[in-house]
């Protein structure tokens, strides 16, 4: 089945099929509600190229894994989704673009605890990255029950829930990726707080000059290295509307998201 036509077990929702870096992805997705875009892209493009084992917490429609294996033809990923209708889009994606055979899709609640995880087959210190993109609404945004209901962990005391789940998941020196509000900055460094070290903080800002609305945050597990402040990745430029070049090269597929070097490293 071609991923221009309606997979059967989504005919029942509003859906769209959408390009990701440049063409090279086309990815299913609710037409409403948690929907991916530019933070799942910068979250895929931001795995290590070393990395050869990967596990995505809230994968959603997949996005953000297809993106890295995009990048790294010797990557695998595990994909984790609570909500059955979503991971279903997951697995359709992938198949669909060409990726069934290194990656697989779990339904399961990240941050059930360790046991509902293994039994839904993610192994304790497994995984050489983990990344998350926990779900959050920005004022004013409308959604549905369920939806809500998806994202409860937004709140400060479940967000550790999400950084213990992917320090657990991680193996030996293994590294955790969140991106996240700045507004979640706080919780998210609490959370890393004593679980991980060589923690790495990029902003991302919609224009130079301007507060960042989204920050990276890294780290190692067993690691004791010191923290690092890099500097801020603008998606714009200082007026108009399109993608500044660095960024533009990074949503067409052109360069990975080197952001520990705060560079965008060609593939």
């Amino acid at each position: 089945m071609s991923v221009n036509q309606t997979p059967a077990f989504v005919k029942h929702i509003r859906h769209t099929i959408d390009a990701f870096l440049g063409g090279k992805l086309s990815i299913c997705q609710p037409e409403k509600g948690f929907r991916a875009g530019v933070d799942s892209v910068l979250l895929g493009a931001s795995v290590p190229q070393t990395a050869r084992s990967l596990l995505d917490l809230g994968a959603g429609s997949g996005v953000a894994s297809l993106v890295a294996m995009t990048h790294n033809a010797d990557l695998a990923a595990t994909l984790a989704e609570i909500e059955p209708d979503i991971a279903a889009l997951a697995e359709h994606n992938i198949r669909e673009n060409g990726f069934g055979t290194r990656s697989r899709v779990v339904t399961v609640d990240v941050t059930a605890g360790g046991a509902a995880r293994k039994a839904a087959g993610i192994e304790p210190d497994g995984y050489d990255v983990v990344i998350a993109n926990p779900p959050y609404f920005d004022n004013g945004t409308l959604a549905s029950q369920a939806d809500r209901a998806r994202a409860r962990h937004m709140q400060t005391e479940d967000l550790e829930l999400w950084v213990k789940a992917a320090v657990s998941s991680a193996g030996g020196k293994g590294e955790i990726i969140f991106i996240h509000t700045a507004q979640a900055l706080p919780a998210l460094m609490a959370a890393f707080d004593g679980r991980v070290g060589d923690i790495g903080i990029m902003p991302i800002a919609p224009r130079p000059g301007m507060a960042a609305s989204r920050v990276i945050v890294g780290g190692r597990k067993g690691s004791r290295a010191p923290i690092s402040l890099y500097p801020p990745l603008a998606l714009h430029g200082e007026t108009g509307h399109g993608f500044a070049p660095e960024a533009k090269a990074l949503f067409l597929g052109e360069a990975r998201f080197d952001w520990r070097n705060a560079t965008q490293a060609p593939k």
